[in-house]
């Protein structure tokens, strides 16, 4: 991958980035997350960015802005289960 990502979201929680990063892997685009800078290092909680390559951006934006607020809440629960799951495993 390029070392020029360019940030395209930035959501509350790991579980909503890789929804995201999910609906742009549909699409065919590499996204990667991030966490934010400053926010709390509390296992899945707190705000991360995904970013993708700068050729994607523009298709990207459209995409999410395409499907915003179309997340269920059973597939945010459904991630945020295997989110927890994921960072207890690490934490043993």
């Amino acid at each position: 991958m390029s070392d020029d990502l360019q940030l395209v979201s930035t959501v509350s929680s790991e579980a909503e980035a890789e929804m995201v990063c999910e609906r742009l892997r549909g699409a065919g685009i590499h996204a990667i997350i991030q966490r934010t800078i400053g926010g709390p290092e509390w296992g899945p909680s707190g705000a991360r960015e995904v970013r993708v390559r700068a050729e994607d951006h523009d298709r990207a934006r459209e995409l999410l802005a395409a499907e915003e607020g179309s997340f269920s809440d059973e597939e945010l629960g459904r991630l945020s289960e295997e989110a927890a799951r994921e960072a207890g495993e690490r934490d043993d």
